[in-house]
């Protein structure tokens, strides 16, 4: 079934089914309409040679260059030509997916001046598989993603280059083999295709899909690791938290006290300090937060993907151009960095309960490093370092992009938001978290090969699907192999899924 873009209904599970699982997508009848309103008066508006930003002006530093008719017609063109100045390797298909169902969305207002051709042109794209390929790097954020929107922008002109059924083409063949015609560009249409924050904004959006259901898996190798450690589950009671007040605590703790129900841990047989380390009592909390944070950021993500991220902006309705900067990425990327850093501390915190089941000091009987052939054999003790590596790596990333604005364009774009940044190193962070709980889910499953006594469903399940690709370690063998098979098996949310299938949703 397509998804319906009409500007105000477009969240975060919709665009990840458009761009990573292909979904048709169709403009809104009543958008369409919009959208040839708009485009009316701005034509009115040119014939009358009113003064309007990007459309008989030049940009940047250059807006109080005054264009003339012919200049009008070509200055699109080159607007394109010079803003297409990225560098690097092309960003992920379904990022630029992402981004192109973006901008039908921000289009759909009918505040944006082009004409329905552009806008159609891009529905066809997405449904017809025909890609552009778009440099990752370039962009600060402000004026929007100017370089890598105009590579998308270039299609429109026959030019550039595209992915088609799987094909690295030039622009022009990839729209004569997907029958999609060249619809050019005429005053206002280029601006109006690459002056906002939709590549970022597509990325983000995509990583806060994926965030949440590594939060969900990292509560899964929570339950695991806590069992294996005879945990103390007392600061696990749902009644502490909403006494606190904070939902994603609550959320979390139920969550992983689904893995745990049917354990021997709840019935008392086994022996429990009167209280754990904070690694282990205090997930909830930390865990929680990070949901929280992710969830103020999803918030933020899906008021710009139904906003209208473009400068100028044209009303109809009063018949006003208004200039301004609706493209500022500020409005995602601080709450990203946010994200990003929630996710780092909870991969901190996942190492921490590693840590307690490698040390014998800590682990509660366990062997040390959960091999029974000390000293001859060292177990998993360098998964500790390789954990270790990924996290300090996550660290540096978490430094916020939103504060390193540099001033470009003489000046004249004096703050920009450095939201590519945010979202390009949250990219990282999370390919590394999947890396990190990997390793947490090996050691937890090897301790609880250990222990004799009845896990929670959840946890039993979870151990089962790992080993289904990591076995035992009795003896020392190569571990990079293992650590890359969970990372992948973490990043597919394999032992989510069944994990789910047994106890019930995560959320």
């Amino acid at each position: 079934m397509s998804v319906v873009l009409d500007g105000s209904n477009l969240t975060i599970e919709k665009l990840v089914a458009i761009a990573r699982h292909n979904e048709k997508v169709e403009l809104h009848p009543d958008a369409l309409e919009r959208i040839k309103i708009c485009r009316a008066m701005l034509e009115e508006k040119i014939k009358a040679h009113e003064i309007m930003y990007g459309v008989n002006t030049g940009i940047g530093e250059f807006s109080e260059v005054v264009l003339n008719d012919d200049q009008v017609k070509e200055f699109q063109k080159y607007l394109i030509y010079n803003h297409a100045a990225g560098i690097g390797d092309p960003a992920p298909v379904e990022y630029v997916r992402g981004a192109m169902a973006g901008r039908i969305n921000v289009h759909a207002h009918g505040n944006s001046g082009c004409r329905p051709e552009i806008t159609l042109t891009l529905v066809e794209m997405l449904n017809k598989n025909v890609t552009p390929v778009v440099c990752q790097k370039g962009s600060v954020g402000a004026c929007g993603d100017l370089a890598p929107m105009s590579q998308i922008a270039l299609l429109m002109m026959g030019e550039g280059e595209a992915y088609f059924n799987g094909e690295r083409l030039s622009g022009k063949a990839a729209f004569e083999k997907a029958g999609i015609k060249i619809p050019g560009l005429q005053a206002r249409d280029g601006l109006a295709t690459i002056n906002g924050s939709n590549l970022l904004t597509a990325m983000s959006a995509i990583h806060l899909y994926d965030m949440n259901r590594w939060l969900k898996q990292a509560e899964i190798a929570c339950a695991m690791s806590l069992e294996a450690l005879f945990a103390n589950l007392k600061p696990y009671d749902t009644r502490l938290h909403e006494i606190r007040g904070f939902k994603g605590a609550v959320r979390s703790t139920k969550s992983i006290m689904k893995c745990i129900e049917g354990s021997d841990l709840q019935t008392g047989k086994l022996k429990m300090k009167v209280q754990d380390a904070y690694s282990m009592r205090s997930s909830p909390q930390v865990i929680g937060a990070a949901h929280d944070a992710i969830a103020y950021a999803k918030s933020q993500v899906e008021i710009e993907l139904n906003g209208v991220g473009d400068n100028p902006i044209f009303l109809p309705q009063n018949k006003l151009t208004l200039t301004g900067a609706n493209f500022q990425g500020s409005p995602v990327s601080l709450p990203m960095d946010m994200a990003g850093a929630a996710i780092t501390m909870v991969c901190v915190l996942s190492e921490r309960r590693l840590n307690r089941l490698l040390n014998p000091a800590l682990s509660v009987g366990l062997p040390a490093f959960l091999t029974k052939g000390a000293g001859m054999f060292s177990g998993l003790m360098l998964s500790q370092y390789t954990a270790d590596s990924l996290i300090v790596e996550q660290r540096i990333l978490s430094m916020p992009a939103s504060i390193q604005s540099i001033p470009a364009a003489a000046d004249q774009e004096d703050f920009v938001s450095m939201g590519m940044n945010t979202a390009i190193k949250n990219g990282q962070i999370i390919d590394n978290a999947h890396g990190v709980l990997g390793i947490e889910f090996i050691a937890a499953a090897q301790a609880l090969d250990f222990r004799e006594f009845t896990p929670g469903r959840g946890v039993a399940k979870a151990k089962e699907v790992i080993r289904k690709y990591v076995n035992h370690l009795d003896v020392d063998r190569p571990l990079y192999p293992d650590h890359t098979k969970m990372k992948e098996i973490v990043k597919k949310c394999f032992i989510l899924e069944e994990v789910e299938k047994a106890v019930g949703s995560l959320e």
